[in-house]
């Protein structure tokens, strides 16, 4: 059957709708991530100068600490998912949007090679390549088909090639290629897979190539929208919603689709109010969807990672101010972290205590006595930064053997002596007990064969690195061992989580 005789059934046309739908969500929620760290680079080192985009003017000062939370910048409503600052939701709404595009776009390849519909996508002939060219030669010169929808009989090609190729590629071609290149992000796949992100230059190579991808897609929808008023709204519009070739009824397709248009940017508007209103409702919301998908295909990855010292990075971001009286919103009114820093630690004691049955007290020399790991990894920020460092400290299984938990701790805290600087709570994050056990999680107190700088967590620093960076508590104070993360803070698994709906699982 050749391709201008199938048609357009019902199925088509919903998963155009859908497709239309959930592309619109993904591409303003990536807008709304890129907008925590508007830089991009082909390098694992994210130094200040090795940017090859940045989509902001903000200059950070040669002259004073900053942290890369500094480089965010606020993201229109209009144009980012939820808008605002609100980096932890919009990518919970990435995550949930990808999950839609999945099942529409999996449908439909399913029942387009289960019914004939596939010839409208798949070249059957080496002359598209010729016929797609004379259809750009066409169209450059500002020309359309005579008649309108004219085909080319004799190759049983419809005559605009040049279509049928740029729908190929971009669903064979582009979308398996955002979904990899996403995955690519991933720290858990990442440090259980090294050589994946490797297969696209590194994580921020695959960050890079991503963003272009977007770019991509918007390409062609501006494209296809030029296409859409150029062949003429109406019958456009009659094969988009009526599945009719040449219909009759052009004001009634007309009116429906652009009712359709409005209908996903009510959505799209919907999305945002009610993220803004409600975000732990909307951050539990889409959680119930996400997580049990992402810890499931995550949750349970080891970290394998051993990268050469020589590729060390140069410069390390830092994200999060020290407890000192310099930086009163990271201090807080305790006082404890400065006494101990003027003592270079000598007085600093780890807690370990909650459901266990030999509570500690630590000092550093306790944990340098107690055997020692290293591990070269890359840190992967949730804004969307890496660096490679070299890490040394306790392995946590170290400390698991000497106060040995009871059976019902489930969960391990981790209290820092900071605060969160949006909330002005007392910084802490959660991991589960498997995660604790594994053999790169550490309590690092080096970082490339020095004493932990102070920017960096001194005197000590969780290191998890099947996470992001923020789950990798700082400035640590204590251990405690619990049943139910819920019955701490917001009851979310972490301060991040509590106040900006950060994800638990942290795993991409």
């Amino acid at each position: 059957m050749p391709p201008h005789d199938l048609g357009f059934p019902l199925w088509i046309r919903l998963a155009h709708w859908f497709n239309f739908l959930f592309v619109a969500l993904l591409v303003r929620s990536g807008i709304e991530i890129l907008a925590a760290h508007p830089k991009l680079y082909w390098t694992e080192h994210c130094s200040p100068t090795r940017a090859w985009l940045k989509l902001t003017r903000k200059r950070m000062p040669a002259d004073e600490l900053w942290t890369s939370a500094d480089e965010e910048v606020e993201c229109p409503t209009w144009l980012g998912l939820p808008g605002k600052e609100n980096l932890g939701l919009g990518r919970y709404w990435h995550f949930a949007s990808v999950l839609g595009w999945l099942i529409a776009g999996g449908l439909y390849v399913v029942l387009m090679f289960a019914t004939p519909q596939w010839r409208r996508l798949v070249p059957t002939s080496w002359w598209i390549f010729p016929e797609a060219w004379r259809a750009f030669t066409m169209y450059a010169t500002f020309r359309l088909p005579e008649p309108p929808g004219a085909y080319n009989y004799d190759l049983n090609l419809p005559f605009n090639a040049l279509q049928q190729l740029a729908y190929f590629g971009l669903i064979f071609l582009l979308s398996p290629f955002m979904i990899l290149t996403g995955l690519a992000m991933s720290p858990s796949l990442g440090a259980r897979f090294p050589w994946y992100a490797r297969l696209f230059g590194g994580r921020q190579s695959a960050r890079s190539l991503h963003f272009l991808g977007m770019v991509a897609i918007l390409g062609f929808f501006a494209i296809h929208m030029v296409m859409v008023v150029a062949h003429g709204v109406p019958t456009e519009m009659g094969k988009m919603v009526l599945g009719e070739e040449k219909t009759g009824r052009k004001i009634l397709a007309t009116a429906l689709g652009l009712g359709i248009i409005a209908l996903v940017v009510a959505l799209n508007y919907a999305a945002n109010v009610v993220s803004l209103r409600w975000p732990r409702a909307t951050h539990q919301a889409l959680a119930f969807v996400v997580a049990p998908i992402r810890n499931a295909l995550f949750h349970r990855n080891v970290s394998v990672q051993n990268w050469p010292e020589e590729w060390i990075s140069p410069y390390f971001r830092a994200n999060g101010y020290p407890p000192i009286t310099a930086y009163p919103k990271a201090k807080g009114d305790d006082d404890e972290f400065e006494r101990l820093l003027a003592t270079d630690f000598a007085d600093y004691r780890l807690e370990v205590n909650g459901l266990v049955e030999h509570p500690l007290s630590l000092s550093m020399a306790d944990l340098r006595a107690m055997s020692k790991r290293e591990q070269t990894t890359l840190h992967s920020c949730i804004q969307g930064w890496t660096s490679i460092g070299k890490w040394g400290g306790t392995p946590l299984e170290e400390i698991l053997k000497r106060c040995r938990p009871r059976p019902e701790a489930k969960f391990l805290a981790f209290h820092s002596f900071g605060m969160h600087e949006k909330s002005g709570a007392p910084y802490y994050e959660c991991i589960d007990l498997e995660l604790a056990k594994q053999p790169q999680t550490m309590l690092a107190y080096e970082l490339n064969d020095e004493p932990l700088p102070l920017q960096h967590g001194a005197p000590l620093r969780l290191r998890v690195e099947t996470k992001l960076g923020f789950k990798m508590v700082k400035f640590l104070r204590s251990i405690e061992f619990v049943e139910d993360f819920r019955t701490l803070g917001e009851g979310q698994g972490g301060v991040r989580e509590d106040h900006q709906q950060y994800d638990l699982g942290a795993q991409i």
